[in-house]
């Protein structure tokens, strides 16, 4: 039956069970690479990560923040534009530095106006209490922690200026 005493001795043995378990599920922290490679929806970006090169970049010390393009970002993006990026390496780079920039920058603590690549050209960055954009993309979701700096996951991918 139900015995008080009993319930008494296994209360600590279950809170201890819960505890271990909520351990197991939590991620162990992770580079950008990482990251991106962890999050189902930057699937297409990680790959991509892969495809140019820059996979140890990202899991390099940093700090970087990186304005990640989704998968849906990515399905928006002319199959034309897809191919040309995977002939050409350098190109797919050049796109995929166009997205990060030197340092961690929480959305909380972006200023409007423009801060420079890795790639070389400015983005212009903006903020309005939780909303913020960079270039004409949206921050869907803010502040992915990484071990080497923050991820931000957008709504499109921008491509760099013509030089």
């Amino acid at each position: 039956m139900n015995n008080p005493r009993r319930n008494l001795l296994l209360a600590p043995a279950l809170l201890a069970l819960v505890a271990l378990a909520g351990c197991a599920t939590t991620p162990a922290p992770a580079t950008i690479a990482e990251t991106a490679a962890r999050t189902p929806e930057l699937s297409t970006l990680s790959k991509l990560i892969a495809d140019a090169g820059l996979t140890d970049t990202l899991k390099g010390a940093g700090p970087f923040t990186v304005f990640a393009p989704s998968d849906e970002a990515f399905k928006a993006v002319p199959a034309k534009t897809m191919a040309e990026l995977a002939a050409n390496k350098e190109r797919l780079k050049a796109v995929l530095t166009y997205h990060v920039v030197a340092g961690k920058v929480m959305a909380a603590d972006v200023k409007t106006g423009n801060v420079k690549s890795v790639q070389g050209a400015n983005l212009g960055l903006a903020r309005a209490g939780s909303f913020v954009t960079v270039e004409d993309a949206v921050v869907t979701k803010a502040d992915v922690p990484s071990t080497n700096g923050v991820v931000h996951i957008i709504d499109k991918v921008m491509l760099p200026p013509a030089r």
